[in-house]
């Protein structure tokens, strides 16, 4: 299971970090990542991590803003979030899936069988 936590309301301009948390043997999933859903609008991939951490992917909108870290041994995945816009309000999700797929796939919600719940970041002043 996935949960995550982190978000809350902060002001533009401001950082928050986002952790996803694994219950079980997070080495288990080749890839995990994080989604997004505004009111109004589809789910997005934000970023997404390989098992060993070396590869990364970002949605282009949040390119030199957010970062994705895993660590095994504590079996998280947190996104530091800096720069935030109003734009990047939203209800944030991790989701994990077990086997490799292609880049150009990686950030499609559909591809992930795991899901946590949503926290929710709110950009505003």
């Amino acid at each position: 299971q996935l949960q995550a936590s982190g978000g809350g309301l902060v002001q533009p301009g401001g950082s928050l970090r986002l952790s996803c948390t694994f219950s079980g043997f997070i080495s288990d999933y080749s890839m995990i990542g994080w989604f997004r859903q505004a009111p109004g609008k589809e789910r997005e991939g934000v970023s997404i991590i390989d098992r060993r951490g070396g590869n990364t992917i970002y949605a282009d909108s949040v390119k030199g803003r957010f970062t994705i870290s895993r660590d095994n041994a504590k079996k998280t995945v947190d996104l530091q979030m800096n720069y935030l816009t109003p734009e990047d309000t939203a209800l944030y999700y991790c989701a994990a899936r077990r086997n490799r797929i292609i880049v150009s796939a990686a950030l499609s919600a559909a591809q992930y069988e795991y899901w946590g719940q949503g926290t929710l970041v709110t950009v505003s002043s």
